[in-house]
């Protein structure tokens, strides 16, 4: 059982993940490149699996050279189906094995709720709800075979609170439907895969530049901490849901937000 007691090992030990082999989409980016980079740190190899970047290849070339890992890129569309379920089986035939997917892509939109056309509605969720899905069972088919395995989803803040000033009703939608998916599956696949959310708040990547600055003036007034995180401040946190040292933990969601939430 996925959820059996492990050996009690020392901390520093319990993170550690070498030789274990990672799938990371929106990997080569934001908050997927900083998590392959932190799970190459700890010992991992990595698959970056991207959509458009044309930079991926040389990342993972060099996440590798730098730990002394292996790393690959893999070009995949997650919102289908198909395309996600072939690419996540050649990573785990290329590297011989697979015991962690991080299910990371996301794109965001705002527009006002009344104005969304059917299309823009769509497209955000066949990306982040869809996609997700798609990617988690990819993955757990080859957990399932195996006996072991563990899901790391990416979710937002935006999952448990309205952000202002934008309008943003989609990406809130499709990011509380993966906390509550990861949820689901943390009890339907808790005979062979670990499952847990990831909630980030405010984080400084290119997915929020499209924003005008006084909205991001408008956000600082309401995170206590009255700054963004940088993505590597989420690495220990991926790492740690993707280790022995979470070794009891599923379905959980860590909200990552510099207090955001809590006023």
């Amino acid at each position: 059982m996925v959820l059996s007691q492990p050996e009690n090992k020392h901390v520093t030990k319990a993170f550690d993940l070498t030789g274990k082999v990672a799938a990371v989409t929106g990997g080569a980016r934001g908050i997927g490149l900083e998590v392959s980079k932190a799970f190459a740190e700890a010992g991992a190899n990595v698959a970056l699996i991207y959509n458009t970047s044309s930079t991926a290849s040389a990342t993972a070339t060099e996440i590798a050279s730098a730990n002394n890992i292996k790393a690959a890129a893999y070009q995949a569309d997650v919102a289908n189906q198909e395309a996600i379920e072939k690419t996540i089986q050649q990573i785990a035939s290329d590297f011989g094995r697979l015991d962690i997917v991080v299910v990371n892509s996301g794109i965001v939109s705002a527009i006002a709720a009344e104005d969304y056309t059917a299309q823009q509605w769509s497209e955000i969720m066949k990306v982040n709800l869809d996609g997700a899905f798609y990617t988690a069972q990819a993955g757990a088919r080859i957990f399932k075979e195996q006996g072991f395995g563990n899901v790391i989803f990416t979710a937002s803040v935006s999952a448990t609170l309205v952000n202002v000033p934008q309008k943003q009703a989609a990406y809130n939608a499709s990011k509380a439907g993966v906390v509550q998916l990861a949820k689901c599956l943390s009890v339907e696949w808790v005979d062979f895969c670990r499952v847990n959310c990831i909630s980030p708040g405010f984080i400084a990547t290119d997915i929020l530049d499209i924003h005008p600055a006084e909205w991001k003036e408008k956000w600082f007034d309401m995170i206590p901490a009255k700054r963004m995180a940088q993505a590597y401040e989420l690495k220990g946190a991926y790492v740690f849901c993707a280790s022995d040292a979470s070794s009891y933990m599923t379905g959980a969601n860590l909200v990552i937000d510099g207090g955001y939430t809590l006023p």
